[in-house]
């Protein structure tokens, strides 16, 4: 059943990585999460956005979405050209469980985000299983988003997305900025969080992911 929930998950005890049950900290509700598409980049969006207007694009709520394997669609095609010029694709890290950040530099909420990344990526740092990208969506430049990356302190790099087209690639899961999901080892979205993330949240939906068998 697709669970759904607008509060932050339950944060796990200090021994996160043991072998717990999946909790039920996300309330079960029936239905699946519709939200429309609509963020655009601009100058005067990031002025509005970091005003907290709100005007010119989606901001999500925090809702938080999970999916049970049986009713997870096919294998995210998530590929495009990072800020630093390499190439990234789902393809080539089935196997580990991928979080996917969208953000953008004219997205007020984005940099409240940012710090709460940068902690869950540690956190993670030695998980050989669990990767990190982001998705620079409709940024103006890649100047401009690496720059902004690297204010930020982001840890990972991030596709370039100028056209919009990671929209598609995520199965229209991501949509809002910011946007968080997490992909489980068979490339398939697990769990979506629309809006801001924190450390606990994004944790939680990790070691959700991390504990289920591949197959």
């Amino acid at each position: 059943m697709t669970r759904i929930a607008r509060t932050a998950l339950t944060p796990r005890p200090t021994a996160r990585r043991s072998t717990l049950g999946r909790r039920s900290a996300v309330a079960a509700l029936a239905g699946a999460a519709l939200v429309l598409t609509g963020c655009t980049g601009g100058d005067s969006v990031a002025e509005q956005a970091k005003a907290g207007d709100n005007k010119g694009y989606v901001a999500g709520d925090g809702q938080i979405v999970q999916y049970a394997p049986d009713e997870r669609a096919e294998p995210v095609e998530l590929a495009g050209e990072t800020l630093e010029g390499d190439t990234w694709e789902t393809s080539e890290h089935e196997g580990s469980v991928v979080v996917v950040n969208s953000w953008a530099s004219w997205c007020g909420p984005c940099e409240k985000e940012a710090p709460e990344l940068v902690a869950t990526h540690e956190a993670y740092a030695d998980e050989d299983d669990v990767e990190f990208i982001g998705i620079d969506y409709r940024e103006p430049s890649k100047e401009t988003g690496r720059a902004q990356a690297q204010a930020w302190g982001l840890p990972y790099d991030s596709i370039y997305d100028d056209a919009g087209t990671s929209a598609i690639q995520m199965q229209s899961k991501l949509s809002t900025t910011p946007a968080t999901a997490v992909l489980d080892r068979q490339g398939r979205i697990a769990s979506v969080v629309l809006g801001p993330v924190t450390e606990s949240t994004l944790s939680s939906l990790i070691d959700d992911a991390l504990e289920e068998t591949s197959g």
